[in-house]
């Protein structure tokens, strides 16, 4: 009878047994108290835009009345970004995709004298991979569509609530002089850098057009962002169409992904990305800056450019042959198209895209064509984009 042999219990697996992977901490309190810090801010900001005055500097210094006021424009805009990341969470839920709640981002410069809108978005954690290209989709376009669907709500009740002109002459008790026809006399002498204002879209050009009864309360774009149902739509909407732009793995990255595959998706993504840079910096340049003393200008820019589009290629003669194509076009169309001009803050976030973000999309683990409603959705949802998208955002005067 031999003897009974006994596993080893000096080496693995006996020694160090598989464990579990953690699961991640309890966050609620980390969630909410960066909602609440936002809220705050978006708050402090909203006042400061409807009155164009300050907490900390001026002669007039804001108080408790205005911050309060400031939730005009704090509560619908967390509303409508609070639905956009809800549209992402709960998607990935019903695809059963570990995600966090999300986390709001609080940004408030006033404290400095400086704008800005007190916030610089949400964000959730997506905390394992998304296999397939249903799932790709449908997480990538809950969200924009969550977001516009509050935003169309939000500006159609500003433009349909259009306050009376003693509103802004509230703001600006100088406008009284010349009353409706404050617009032609008002800007004339603001100094450069003088005033921000906003650009317009396709949404906002309809309810002008077709949804506003008197179109003489339509405030002017520099005043715009006093009116703060009209200012948290509009970034609202600047804001969907950033998500929706078709390009990496933005939203509509995904969006356009599951439209049209690995393959073309790296195709089409590319051509828009050179494009998209290609009129941002229409402008910049004209034929006349290029001259011996003007030089030491041009040649960082065209460095800009390259170095934007530098990830993009793996061949680095293509990466220069790219970027003096795009440098010499748009030269010429300033030269022939002198009228039209780019943005340059587009610029800066084409450089973020290309370095950071990318431009491709990784490929899904399950590769299957999309439903036929997916599809309609998904190109209607492109149209979105194409609705919502401001060529100049934000315009400095």
């Amino acid at each position: 009878m031999s003897e009974p042999e006994f596993p080893d219990y000096q080496y693995s697996p006996y020694l160090f047994p598989k464990s579990k992977p953690p699961k991640p901490k309890n966050r609620y309190g980390l969630y909410l108290f960066l909602f609440i810090i936002t809220l705050i801010c978006t708050t402090l900001a909203g006042a400061e835009w409807m009155t164009g005055r300050s907490f900390f500097y001026g002669k007039e210094l804001l108080g408790w009345q205005h911050f309060w006021e400031g939730m005009y424009f704090s509560l619908p805009f967390l509303g409508i970004l609070t639905a956009h990341e809800f549209g992402h969470y709960f998607t990935a839920k019903y695809h059963k995709v570990k995600v966090s709640l999300p986390f709001y981002i609080p940004a408030w410069f006033g404290f400095i004298g400086a704008s800005s809108i007190g916030t610089m978005g949400a964000f959730i954690q997506i905390r394992e991979k998304l296999k397939s290209t249903k799932e790709i989709f449908d997480v990538g376009i809950a969200g924009p569509l969550a977001g516009f669907v509050v935003a169309i709500g939000l500006i159609w009740y500003g433009f349909t609530h259009l306050p009376p002109l003693d509103y802004l002459y509230q703001i600006h008790p100088e406008y009284k002089q010349w009353g409706e026809a404050y617009a032609d006399y008002a800007y004339k002498n603001i100094p450069e850098g003088g005033n921000i204002s906003l650009g317009t879209n396709l949404i906002f050009e309809f309810f002008k057009a077709y949804v506003v009864e008197d179109p003489k309360l339509i405030p002017h774009a520099n005043e715009m962002a006093h009116y703060p149902f009209l200012f948290a739509g509009y970034l609202a909407l600047f804001f969907t169409a950033l998500n929706l732009i078709p390009i990496g793995q933005l939203d509509g990255g995904h969006i356009l992904y599951g439209l049209v595959g690995n393959q073309r998706h790296r195709v089409i993504s590319l051509s828009l990305f050179v494009i998209f840079i290609f009129y941002a910096g229409i402008g910049t340049f004209q034929f006349a800056d290029i001259y011996a003393e003007n030089i030491w200008y041009v040649l960082p820019y065209i460095g800009f450019l390259y170095f934007v589009f530098y990830r993009t290629f793996p061949n680095k003669l293509t990466v220069l042959l790219i970027t003096m194509s795009v440098f010499v076009g748009q030269l010429l169309f300033s030269y022939l198209f002198p009228d039209i001009s780019g943005y340059s803050g587009w610029l800066a976030f084409g450089f973020l895209l290309g370095n950071f973000l990318g431009i491709y999309h990784p490929p899904a683990e399950v590769e299957k064509p999309l439903s036929m409603g997916r599809k309609i959705l998904g190109w209607i949802t492109l149209l979105i984009f194409i609705l919502c998208f401001s060529p100049q955002p934000f315009v400095v005067k």
